[in-house]
């Protein structure tokens, strides 16, 4: 499953650099040209939405989300386990649930066929990340909950104090 990384990782860098892009381009028509792209507005708002799906699955597989977690540390091992089990499946029916929505959503979509109000684009075609989204959420926190069962160390939340007590210890033996 690589190449999805890949994938994931890369729609996430094409993203975040066609957004910067488009929302400079509208800053400089605006204000040395006094031109301004109609368009420029609603295709960053789609470009960051699809940003945000695609990066939930990132989220997960890489262990960055954040969440509150002093339960789960103030108990033994074993039951930290059985309770990640136990949000992992969780995760999964709640991302099984969108994914099937939003599907039945984009087909409505598609059945009605609107057009975008500034692009000429039929709406059903931006929002088909909402289905597509949380399908690859779904198979992330299928991934967590198989490492889980399997023994393997997973998680489905970051650890921001390991990972500021780590960046201080890594600057502490930087030179100066």
């Amino acid at each position: 499953m690589r190449w999805l990384e890949h994938l994931e990782e890369g729609l996430i860098t094409f993203l975040l650099a066609a957004m910067t892009t488009v929302t400079f381009m509208q800053v400089v028509a605006r204000y040395v040209f006094n031109y301004s792209f109609v368009w420029a507005l609603e295709l960053t708002g789609v470009m960051f939405a699809w940003l945000i799906f695609v990066g939930m699955s990132y989220g997960v597989r890489v262990g960055a989300h954040i969440g509150v977690d002093a339960v789960v540390k103030a108990v033994g091992p074993s039951t930290a386990r059985m309770m990640s089990v136990i949000a992992a499946l969780l995760c999964i029916v709640y991302s099984v649930i969108v994914t099937v929505g939003g599907f039945q959503y984009v087909s409505k979509m598609h059945e009605v066929g609107i057009l975008m109000q500034d692009m000429p684009v039929q709406q059903w075609i931006p929002r088909a990340i909402l289905p597509v989204g949380f399908a690859l959420l779904t198979f992330r926190f299928v991934q967590v909950l198989l490492r889980l069962l399997s023994g393997k160390e997973a998680h489905l939340l970051g650890d921001e104090a390991k990972d500021a007590l780590k960046l201080k210890d890594d600057s502490a033996e930087v030179p100066k």
